[in-house]
């Protein structure tokens, strides 16, 4: 039997799980990460306690699997995106703490970069918009606000990487420091059209290229895990971004084909194949998990507030004790009575790019009960979906591509049925729940066991896909784009508060 290791460092936690060959669990392991909020606005994480915690879970996965090092044929490393670590070569250690994806203190740089008119630039050669967001603005923040930083990196004795570089930095006691394209794609910094770091990008962010990893592509063997982290080496043979590792996960390998992982909030994204596609729906373009040196793309559209709208409807409404009561509150409705509920707490993501937006419950009558919200809460998170999927077919046809013809899902909420029905529905298309809803962790094991030889190609990754359940559109599509139409109705009104 072939065992494969996959890392999955998430925002909240780290986890391991071995995969066999055919992609089935064989065993996981899961620590929390703990958060750290210096002041609003600031999202910080201890690099050194996601290494050890991300050490531990990989010790703690091989020994509930009953394995050793030598058993596994490869390890594959997945991340939380655009978190960025500065650390010392010589001693290994960082000279701050990682700047969290969520962190929101470098948007004057940003601000700035948007006066001297480089968000054309930006767009075109990255895909991206200019945003503290993404990776560049944090590290020109460790640079010019850590006493000695600049001067340090001057003179080549600082290393920059997102989680996964900073991982491999570490699994192999620092003689590789590397990272793979889709990581690389979501710094603000890389050129997607040539797969390499940009000149100019790096002059109007001051970064010294000495700072920058070397980038592969995502299914390539990395290195080696020094023998004394697991008890002998294992090649690192794919990585990539978490939303990229679950679009391979799916195998979702060509354009037009498309996944969305439902969790705290959504991402959806769309293969589009070797075809570089800006979007003229809010959507951005980044890199596609990469099996060569040929450059491959997806869109990409995120909703803020996905599954935390269950969290809020306990802990905020208080209408349930338990996230779990949630389906069949709403099940127990036969629909939400008219009732709308957009969850703009934190504004609204893509397509609509609106921060000012606030959370709105409209259509509410004196008939409307918390069952009624409970539904028209779950569904928000089908409408947003649809809106993003809407969003892609239309980039997809003024490209002179198809629409999607089926959703491939994964992610917690995912297990909610009348959340998938509804889903279907509004979509028209099959949505398609995989067995193994693991597919960011399950992506990055592909990656690793392709690179060493445990796939012959695609087609046999492909095969290995099975579906566990399909949900088929049953509602009338005029109904649909009648219920849709409501959906664009209710936004606007929460766009006006």
């Amino acid at each position: 039997m072939t065992y494969l290791l996959a890392l999955d460092q998430g925002t909240s936690s780290s986890r391991a799980i071995v995969f066999d060959g055919r992609g089935q669990i064989v065993a996981m392991a899961q620590r929390e990460l703990r958060q750290i909020y210096p002041q609003p606005g600031h999202v910080e994480h201890d690099a050194l306690e996601i290494w050890q915690g991300q050490l531990a879970t990989a010790r703690e996965a091989l020994a509930k699997a009953g394995l050793r090092a030598g058993d596994i044929k490869a390890l594959g490393i997945t991340n939380q995106r655009e978190t960025t670590v500065l650390w010392n070569r010589k001693t290994g250690l960082p000279i701050h703490h990682a700047l969290v994806w969520q962190d929101r203190r470098a948007e004057p740089t940003c601000a700035a970069l948007r006066e001297q008119d480089l968000t054309p630039l930006v767009q075109r050669k990255t895909g991206l918009v200019i945003d503290a967001y993404f990776s560049a603005s944090k590290l020109k923040w460790l640079l010019d606000h850590v006493p000695g930083a600049r001067a340090q990196a001057e003179r080549g004795e600082l290393a920059f990487g997102t989680i996964d570089c900073w991982l491999v930095w570490q699994l192999t006691k620092g003689a590789v420091h590397a990272t793979d394209v889709s990581n690389a794609s979501r710094t603000m910094l890389f050129n997607v059209h040539t797969n390499r770091w940009d000149d100019e990008l790096l002059a109007a962010l001051d970064i010294p290229p000495s700072v920058l990893p070397e980038v592969h592509p995502s299914a390539h063997q990395f290195g080696t895990v020094a023998a004394e982290h697991l008890g002998g080496e294992i090649v690192i043979g794919g990585i990539a971004g978490d939303q990229q590792a679950a679009l391979f996960g799916q195998a979702c390998f060509k354009a037009g084909m498309a996944k969305n992982t439902y969790g705290t909030g959504c991402f959806m994204l769309m293969h589009s194949g070797e075809q570089f596609q800006s979007s003229a729906n809010g959507l951005i373009t980044t890199s596609a998990a990469q099996i060569s040196a040929t450059p491959e793309f997806a869109l990409e559209g995120s909703v803020f507030i996905g599954g935390a709208v269950v969290q809020w409807l306990r802990d905020g409404l208080q209408a349930v004790h338990t996230s779990g009561e949630v389906e069949g509150l709403a099940e127990s409705v036969p629909d939400s009575g008219g009732v709308m509920f957009v969850p703009a707490f934190t504004g609204l993501g893509a397509p609509y790019w609106n921060a000012e937006a606030r959370g709105a419950i409209v259509g509410l009558t004196r008939g409307s009960t918390v069952a009624h919200i409970a539904r028209a809460a779950l569904e928000s998170i089908a409408f947003q979906s649809a809106a993003l999927l809407l969003a892609m077919s239309r980039d997809a046809l003024a490209a002179g591509g198809a629409a999607v013809s089926e959703l491939r899902v994964d992610g917690g909420a995912c297990v909610n049925n009348l959340l998938m029905q509804f889903q279907a529905d509004l979509l028209g298309i099959p949505v398609v729940r995989p067995r193994v809803i693991e597919t960011t962790a399950l992506g990055a094991a592909y990656l690793a066991g392709l690179s060493c030889g445990v796939y012959r190609d695609l087609n046999e990754l492909g095969g290995h896909w099975q579906a566990e359940r399909v949900f088929r559109p049953t509602m009338p599509r005029e109904r649909a784009l009648e219920l849709m139409a409501n959906w664009e109705r209710a936004v606007r009104q929460a766009c006006a508060t």
